[in-house]
């Protein structure tokens, strides 16, 4: 421990459970341990946590400032923006201007962002990639409670008996959280884990009853469990009289659509038994916890979805007390900070929108801002399609990859295109959306920012720094404020360090506030700036009575609605989506448990890389018998928004004519593998949020002429990578070198692609006649150094890519050329190339079945032998289903 040379307290930069975590730095380099003292880990950390160092490094960021292609200084590139925003502003309106950020952002660089544009630059189109994952929550919760609030805290887990999971797969993407409902189910008989879901997910494991139910049936569902506790004489009348209104509307709309059980059967496609057992328990257990995230959000009807599950809670009282309520999982680090400071297009700042002039212009008010906008923006769909129409004109992208993850993914690529002036704030030299920008700023990175994000429950905490800033990367909140005195507004913009931001921010929640606002944290803001480093975490509002912050709201049944009271909202389920002849499969899209959204972080982490290394969609049996699929067979999905080329997964955890994608590939992994160009831009008309659950698809099996294994000491350079845009590729980095997978479709063959990437000469182990029995292998070596090595075949080539990740560490000799296009070692050097199970501590599949056939037959004994599923836990359903497997195998052979 002697060699630490500093140790730094801050959070984790994925999802928005909102880890601490403990970094040391000692000679080596960064260490990433949890942070035992953090109440929102208490030390534990996923598996995208812990690899977190192995993210870090200067090796393909974004160092100097550009514009128009080339490297320029800070100076020019910040007058560049300031005047290509002043002169479209001059010419067209400020309205013409837009700004495009992310929940990855610090609450400070928010903050600036959104006053500069809704105060002084005058332009409400303000929005952020927030708004494609929380909006339909947040526009729930203002509906039922008045406000933009979650009610619980995460003590609730172990006070609860009951959890309903919804459209969350909590084991991969929140499996810390995860890890504490399975606690309280393991260590209380009376506890159940209810799944709701149209697939099997990992989070299925571990729970006593599974609803595999229709895609997007939710609100029939919860309007029957509704209509059911009022048939069995459970509701409390004493809540709804007193702390509601609304009741009997919302009542009877759920009554006319779901008067029986039955008939939530039918529109659910679920078993009567099932609906039965789910409706008793939530009906006999108080103590019941409703946890929701993308499956509810990101549909045309997600506000409503949100409101049917809260409408349940209100009509029993179980809300504002220990252990029941309804939970909303936010799913990027920081998109609750940003909708405290305004960040989405339908709101000012400080949890104040539009609708009360008031309030909205305390605003003004506080900001003395000249040019305070009177009137909501576009939100996200809205923004770019007004981009894409000429409306707008320039826009600032920050820490955020729309060409991605936008709906209708090609659209906005052709709308970036053809935008005069694009600026964008980021991290990494080369993403799919940096590659349309006139101006690129490069960004600070987390271990190298400072600030604060606050997370799931309400709860701020403290990001800090601990890496100096990488070339001349800067913070956003600092390239934003440049911008700004640039463009003559020096007297809004004068700060000097994320403190004296969060201070105002602080103060603004609090300004003449009298109860009506429910986000006030107007107690931290007069932190001097060592209170502000040392800031612990903690739970708005915090303010001069509730200096500890407040772990639950509603308690005392007061709301923050006109009247005091929550709202019931009338909710019908909607018509659902048919397959059609020309699209006949329903297509889902989803995260896996080690890749975070468009993976330009965790495409970095080597380890993460390796439980999914190539884009896949996931087939029922059936189907992929129809279709005459089998696993691996390239697959290309199509509609009239784009199409997608990937492998085939066969699994009977999709219902039949249903297929799922992974969100995570881009141009920068893969070249066909965007999964949100086959998304229509369809938003729920309330909340703005796309409905990037559902879609249409047409299917076929593709047959390439050639299958390739590339192997390359650096990465193919964007221009090589294009070589495969008609064709299949998946990038998988390894410690030493790249790994590509390629199948060649017509017109390319092994010894044109060569030619074509422009490779250094190689030696090659084959003939060219290039014929089924031979194939085509060959490497290159310089300076006994090995450069790339290919292998092609018409089926899939068979080598060892662990063997060959090490072979471009060491001096390498032509003399063994004969055993590298083996692609193998020899039986005494091979290395296990199964399946790998824990990312965290890089077991495979291989090892643990091994261990099991030893006498190893339960999780704990796994753990103990091969410490898999010992630290964050996410790889204990795949655990649990190879026990269940090889223990099956053991007793059929018995």
């Amino acid at each position: 421990m002697n060699d630490i040379l500093t140790r730094t307290l801050t959070t984790c930069p994925y999802c928005g459970v909102g880890c601490g975590i403990c970094a040391s730095e000692t000679a080596k380099g960064v260490t990433v341990a949890g942070d035992s003292t953090h109440p929102a880990n208490f030390g534990r950390l996923c598996v995208k946590g812990s690899a977190l160092a192995q993210t870090l490094g200067d090796k393909g960021r974004l160092l100097v400032p550009q514009l128009n292609g080339e490297n320029c200084d800070w100076p020019t590139a910040i007058n560049a923006v300031a005047e290509g925003l002043q002169q479209i502003i001059a010419q067209h309106g400020a309205g013409a201007v837009a700004m495009y950020l992310s929940g990855q952002l610090l609450t400070e660089d928010y903050y600036v962002a959104n006053k500069l544009m809704k105060g002084f630059i005058g332009s409400p189109h303000v929005d952020t990639n927030s708004r494609l994952c929380m909006a339909s929550t947040v526009a729930g919760h203002k509906r039922a409670f008045g406000a933009d609030v979650v009610p619980g805290c995460y003590n609730d887990i172990e006070q609860a008996r009951l959890f309903v999971l919804v459209g969350a797969n909590m084991a991969w993407n929140h499996p810390v959280l995860f890890g504490r409902i399975q606690a309280v189910i393991q260590a209380n008989d009376d506890a159940r884990l209810v799944v709701i879901d149209p697939r099997r997910s990992a989070s299925c494991e571990a729970a006593q009853l599974h609803l595999k139910l229709r895609p997007g049936s939710d609100v029939l569902l919860f309007n029957g469990l509704l209509s059911f506790l009022a048939e069995q004489g459970k509701l409390d009348h004493r809540f709804i009289n007193l702390h509601t209104e609304g009741f009997a509307s919302a009542l009877a709309s759920a009554q006319q659509q779901a008067s029986t059980v039955e008939l939530v059967a039918t529109g659910c496609d679920l078993p009567v038994e099932q609906i039965l057992q789910f409706y008793r328990w939530f009906t006999e257990q108080p103590l019941s916890l409703t946890l929701f995230s993308q499956g509810v959000n990101q549909a045309i009807d997600g506000t409503d979805k949100v409101n049917a599950i809260i409408n349940c809670h209100l009509a029993t009282g179980r809300i504002g007390k220990a252990g029941s309520g309804p939970f909303s999982l936010t799913g990027q680090p920081n998109a609750m900070g940003g909708r405290e400071v305004g960040g989405l297009a339908n709101q000012l700042a400080a949890h104040i929108d539009y609708s009360d002039k008031t309030q909205q212009a305390l605003v003004g008010e506080f900001w003395q801002a000249p040019n305070l906008v009177q009137q909501p923006g576009f939100k996200a769909v809205e923004l770019f399609d007004a981009i894409e129409r000429g409306e707008v004109k320039a826009v600032w992208i920050v820490a955020t990859n729309p060409v991605v993850s936008m709906p209708q993914a090609d659209r906005i690529k052709a709308a970036l295109a053809r935008c005069p002036l694009v600026i964008v704030s980021d991290m990494y030299q080369h993403t799919d959306t940096l590659a349309f920008a006139t101006i690129k700023l490069p960004a600070l990175g987390w271990s190298e920012k400072d600030g604060t994000v606050t997370n799931s429950e309400r709860c701020i905490s403290r990001q800090r720094a601990l890496l100096p800033a990488p070339g001349q990367a800067k913070a956003d909140w600092q390239i934003i404020c440049d911008v700004a005195r640039a463009m003559g507004f020096s007297q809004g913009f004068n700060f000097s360090s994320a403190a004296q931001i969060f201070a105002e921010h602080a103060a603004l929640s609090g300004y003449k506030n009298k109860g009506q606002r429910a986000f006030n944290i107007s107690a931290l803001a007069n932190l001097s700036a060592a209170q502000y480093q040392q800031l612990n975490p903690v739970q708005w509002p915090v303010t001069e009575d509730r200096l500890q912050g407040t772990a639950r709201l509603f308690a005392d049944g007061e709301f923050f609605t006109a009247s005091g009271k929550a709202q019931f909202v009338a909710v019908y389920q909607r018509t659902l989506s048919l397959p059609s002849a020309a699209t006949p499969l329903l297509l889902n899209s989803g995260r896996l448990r080690d890749q975070w959204h468009t993976m330009t972080r965790t495409g970095r982490a080597v380890s993460l890389m390796q439980h999914y290394s190539e884009p896949f969609v996931t087939l029922h049996p059936a189907d992929a018998a129809l279709y005459g699929i089998a696993a691996g067979d390239f697959v290309q999905l199509s509609n009239a928004s784009g199409q997608m080329l990937v492998r085939a997964e066969i699994s009977d955890s999709q219902r039949s004519g249903e297929t799922f994608v992974p969100m995570h590939w881009s141009a920068q992994f893969a070249s066909q593998a965007r999964a949100d160009v086959l998304f229509a831009a369809h938003t729920d008309p309330i909340s703005g949020q796309p409905a990037l659950k559902l879609s249409q698809v047409a299917l076929r099996r593709m047959s390439p002429d050639w299958q390739i294994l590339l192997f390359t000491r650096e990465p193919l350079s964007p221009e090589q990578q294009a070589v495969f845009s008609q064709h299949y590729l998946a990038r998988m980095p390894l410690a030493n070198c790249q790994s590509y997978r390629v199948g060649l479709m017509a017109g390319l063959d092994p010894m044109q692609l060569v030619q074509q990437l422009q490779f250094i000469p190689g030696v090659t182990c084959r003939d060219s006649r290039h014929d089924a029995l031979t194939g085509y292998r060959a490497a290159a070596v310089e300076n006994k150094q090995l450069q790339w090595v290919l292998f092609a075949g018409t089926d899939l080539v068979e080598v060892d890519p662990l063997w060959l990740n090490q072979q471009f560490s060491a001096s390498f000799s032509t003399d063994n050329h004969l055993q590298l296009l083996s692609g193998r070692a020899d039986q005494s050097g091979a290395i296990d190339n199964s399946a790998l199970i824990c990312s965290c501590f890089s077991v495979r599949s291989k090892a643990i079945c091994r261990a099991i056939a030893n006498g190893a037959d339960s999780t704990a004994k796994l753990g103990k032998l091969l410490q898999c599923g010992t630290n964050c836990g996410s790889c204990l359903p795949e655990l649990n289903q190879l026990l269940r497997q090889q223990l099956s195998l053991t007793s059929e052979g018995a």
